[in-house]
Protein backbone atom coordinates (compact mmCIF):
# COMPACT_ATOMS: atom_id res chain seq x y z
CA UNK A 1 0.00 0.00 0.00
CA UNK A 2 1.62 3.28 -0.74
CA UNK A 3 -0.20 6.23 0.75
CA UNK A 4 -0.17 9.80 -1.36
CA UNK A 5 2.16 12.45 0.42
CA UNK A 6 -0.53 15.12 0.19
CA UNK A 7 -2.50 12.77 2.55
CA UNK A 8 -0.12 12.03 5.03
CA UNK A 9 0.61 15.98 4.89
CA UNK A 10 -2.51 16.50 5.51
CA UNK A 11 -1.95 14.22 8.55
CA UNK A 12 1.03 15.72 9.78
CA UNK A 13 -0.41 19.40 10.33
CA UNK A 14 0.15 19.52 13.84
CA UNK A 15 3.64 18.49 13.73
CA UNK A 16 6.28 20.52 13.92
CA UNK A 17 9.96 19.20 12.53
CA UNK A 18 13.66 19.77 14.02
CA UNK A 19 16.40 18.56 12.40
CA UNK A 20 20.15 19.28 11.87
CA UNK A 21 23.57 18.38 12.47
CA UNK A 22 25.00 17.53 16.04
CA UNK A 23 25.53 19.49 18.90
CA UNK A 24 23.46 22.69 17.49
CA UNK A 25 21.29 22.52 20.56
CA UNK A 26 17.86 20.37 18.85
CA UNK A 27 17.13 18.41 21.45
CA UNK A 28 17.52 21.22 24.46
CA UNK A 29 15.02 23.19 21.85
CA UNK A 30 12.36 20.68 20.91
CA UNK A 31 12.28 20.27 25.18
CA UNK A 32 11.75 23.96 25.81
CA UNK A 33 9.01 24.36 23.27
CA UNK A 34 7.19 21.26 24.39
CA UNK A 35 7.40 22.85 27.95
CA UNK A 36 6.66 26.31 27.46
CA UNK A 37 3.82 25.76 24.44
CA UNK A 38 2.34 22.56 26.02
CA UNK A 39 3.28 20.65 22.98
CA UNK A 40 3.76 16.82 23.09
CA UNK A 41 7.58 15.99 23.00
CA UNK A 42 9.06 13.35 21.15
CA UNK A 43 12.73 13.34 21.36
CA UNK A 44 15.67 12.43 19.84
CA UNK A 45 15.66 8.66 19.46
CA UNK A 46 12.16 8.64 20.57
CA UNK A 47 10.03 5.25 20.79
CA UNK A 48 8.50 5.07 17.34
CA UNK A 49 8.75 1.30 16.36
CA UNK A 50 6.32 -1.06 18.18
CA UNK A 51 8.01 -3.83 20.00
CA UNK A 52 8.24 -7.36 18.03
CA UNK A 53 8.67 -5.70 14.46
CA UNK A 54 12.28 -5.61 13.83
CA UNK A 55 14.20 -8.43 12.17
CA UNK A 56 17.39 -8.57 10.73
CA UNK A 57 16.14 -9.97 7.63
CA UNK A 58 13.49 -7.08 6.70
CA UNK A 59 15.74 -4.08 8.47
CA UNK A 60 19.36 -5.02 8.60
CA UNK A 61 20.32 -2.03 9.72
CA UNK A 62 17.47 -1.49 12.79
CA UNK A 63 18.26 -5.53 13.05
CA UNK A 64 21.70 -5.38 13.97
CA UNK A 65 20.92 -4.51 17.26
CA UNK A 66 19.83 -8.25 17.65
CA UNK A 67 22.73 -9.78 16.00
CA UNK A 68 25.79 -7.65 17.26
CA UNK A 69 28.51 -9.16 19.60
CA UNK A 70 28.20 -6.63 22.44
CA UNK A 71 28.86 -2.98 22.60
CA UNK A 72 32.51 -2.98 22.10
CA UNK A 73 31.80 -4.09 18.58
CA UNK A 74 29.30 -1.99 17.78
CA UNK A 75 31.99 1.01 18.24
CA UNK A 76 34.41 -1.09 16.84
CA UNK A 77 33.85 -0.55 13.10
CA UNK A 78 34.72 0.92 10.51
CA UNK A 79 34.00 5.11 9.58
CA UNK A 80 32.54 3.93 6.69
CA UNK A 81 30.50 1.04 7.94
CA UNK A 82 29.23 3.09 10.63
CA UNK A 83 27.92 5.67 8.52
CA UNK A 84 26.14 3.41 6.02
CA UNK A 85 24.46 1.86 9.19
CA UNK A 86 23.43 5.16 9.96
CA UNK A 87 22.38 6.51 6.69
CA UNK A 88 20.33 2.74 6.24
CA UNK A 89 18.43 3.43 9.79
CA UNK A 90 17.52 6.93 8.71
CA UNK A 91 16.12 5.38 6.31
CA UNK A 92 14.87 2.38 7.35
CA UNK A 93 12.93 4.43 10.40
CA UNK A 94 10.83 6.74 8.13
CA UNK A 95 7.67 4.45 7.69
CA UNK A 96 7.67 4.08 11.43
CA UNK A 97 8.09 7.92 12.01
CA UNK A 98 5.87 9.18 10.28
CA UNK A 99 3.13 6.77 11.03
CA UNK A 100 3.69 7.53 14.81
CA UNK A 101 3.08 11.16 14.19
CA UNK A 102 0.13 10.71 12.30
CA UNK A 103 -1.14 8.62 15.12
CA UNK A 104 0.32 10.86 18.36
CA UNK A 105 -0.54 14.11 16.67
CA UNK A 106 -4.45 13.50 15.73
CA UNK A 107 -5.92 15.84 18.62
CA UNK A 108 -3.12 17.71 19.54
CA UNK A 109 0.29 20.06 18.61
CA UNK A 110 3.25 17.86 18.72
CA UNK A 111 7.12 19.13 18.25
CA UNK A 112 9.75 16.35 16.75
CA UNK A 113 13.58 16.17 17.31
CA UNK A 114 13.05 14.15 13.89
CA UNK A 115 15.09 11.61 11.89
CA UNK A 116 13.41 12.09 8.85
CA UNK A 117 15.72 13.40 5.85
CA UNK A 118 15.05 16.78 4.12
CA UNK A 119 13.73 15.10 0.97
CA UNK A 120 10.96 13.45 3.11
CA UNK A 121 10.35 17.05 4.97
CA UNK A 122 9.78 18.70 1.74
CA UNK A 123 6.92 16.12 0.78
CA UNK A 124 5.28 16.01 4.10
CA UNK A 125 5.81 19.22 5.76
CA UNK A 126 5.41 23.34 4.92
CA UNK A 127 7.68 25.47 5.42
CA UNK A 128 6.75 27.08 8.83
CA UNK A 129 6.48 23.36 10.53
CA UNK A 130 10.08 22.86 9.85
CA UNK A 131 12.82 24.09 11.70
CA UNK A 132 16.89 23.39 10.42
CA UNK A 133 19.29 23.78 13.25
CA UNK A 134 23.25 24.11 12.79
CA UNK A 135 26.94 23.88 14.22
CA UNK A 136 29.74 23.59 12.25
CA UNK A 137 31.38 20.29 11.97
CA UNK A 138 34.41 20.78 13.92
CA UNK A 139 31.97 21.93 16.67
CA UNK A 140 29.84 18.81 16.51
CA UNK A 141 33.04 16.78 16.88
CA UNK A 142 35.09 18.36 19.60
CA UNK A 143 31.97 19.06 22.13
CA UNK A 144 30.09 15.09 21.27
CA UNK A 145 30.57 14.50 24.64
CA UNK A 146 30.35 17.47 26.26
CA UNK A 147 26.39 16.48 27.02
CA UNK A 148 24.34 14.97 29.67
CA UNK A 149 22.51 12.39 27.47
CA UNK A 150 23.94 8.84 26.62
CA UNK A 151 27.55 10.47 25.46
CA UNK A 152 28.76 9.60 28.53
CA UNK A 153 27.42 6.12 28.72
CA UNK A 154 29.32 5.54 24.77
CA UNK A 155 32.65 6.98 25.91
CA UNK A 156 32.10 4.32 28.61
CA UNK A 157 31.91 1.53 26.27
CA UNK A 158 34.90 3.09 24.42
CA UNK A 159 36.91 2.19 27.94
CA UNK A 160 35.79 -1.21 28.04
CA UNK A 161 37.41 -1.95 24.63
CA UNK A 162 40.89 -4.13 25.09
CA UNK A 163 42.72 -0.82 23.04
CA UNK A 164 40.07 2.39 25.15
CA UNK A 165 42.69 4.64 23.05
CA UNK A 166 42.62 3.21 19.89
CA UNK A 167 38.86 3.25 20.12
CA UNK A 168 38.77 6.12 20.94
CA UNK A 169 40.59 7.30 17.70
CA UNK A 170 38.44 5.10 15.56
CA UNK A 171 35.40 6.83 17.29
CA UNK A 172 36.63 10.15 16.81
CA UNK A 173 37.00 9.23 12.87
CA UNK A 174 33.50 7.94 12.95
CA UNK A 175 31.93 11.72 13.78
CA UNK A 176 34.45 13.37 11.90
CA UNK A 177 32.56 11.13 8.63
CA UNK A 178 29.13 11.73 10.06
CA UNK A 179 29.52 14.91 11.06
CA UNK A 180 31.81 15.98 7.83
CA UNK A 181 30.99 18.99 5.91
CA UNK A 182 28.85 16.98 3.12
CA UNK A 183 26.40 16.45 5.50
CA UNK A 184 26.37 20.36 6.94
CA UNK A 185 26.07 21.58 3.15
CA UNK A 186 22.95 19.46 2.63
CA UNK A 187 21.31 20.96 5.73
CA UNK A 188 22.34 24.43 5.22
CA UNK A 189 21.05 24.62 1.20
CA UNK A 190 17.77 22.90 2.28
CA UNK A 191 16.27 26.03 1.97
CA UNK A 192 14.61 25.42 5.27
CA UNK A 193 14.25 27.94 8.00
CA UNK A 194 17.79 28.04 9.97
CA UNK A 195 19.46 29.05 13.34
CA UNK A 196 23.32 28.42 12.90
CA UNK A 197 24.98 28.03 16.59
CA UNK A 198 28.50 29.65 16.33
CA UNK A 199 28.61 30.58 20.24
CA UNK A 200 28.73 27.08 22.54
CA UNK A 201 29.84 29.07 25.47
CA UNK A 202 27.02 31.94 26.42
CA UNK A 203 23.80 30.64 26.98
CA UNK A 204 21.28 31.37 23.81
CA UNK A 205 18.89 28.78 24.92
CA UNK A 206 15.94 31.46 25.42
CA UNK A 207 16.51 33.55 22.67
CA UNK A 208 16.94 30.91 19.99
CA UNK A 209 13.47 29.34 21.58
CA UNK A 210 11.51 32.77 21.01
CA UNK A 211 13.35 32.84 17.58
CA UNK A 212 12.41 29.66 16.83
CA UNK A 213 8.56 30.19 18.49
CA UNK A 214 8.11 33.16 16.14
CA UNK A 215 9.21 30.72 12.79
CA UNK A 216 6.50 28.17 14.27
CA UNK A 217 4.14 30.78 14.71
CA UNK A 218 3.73 29.69 18.83
CA UNK A 219 2.11 31.86 20.99
CA UNK A 220 1.62 31.32 25.03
Amino acid sequence: MNIDNLVIKHHLKNVLFINGTAYAGKSTMVKMLADTFGLIHCGENYDCVPEGIITPDKYPNLGYFQTKKDWQEFYSRTPEEYDRWMLGCTQELIEFEVSYLMSVSRSQNVIVDTNLPIPVLREIADYHQVAVMLTSPSISVENFFNRNDDKPWILEQIQKMDDPEKGLENFRAILERTCRQEYYDEWADSGFFTIMRKDVTSDTRLETMNTLATHFGLTS
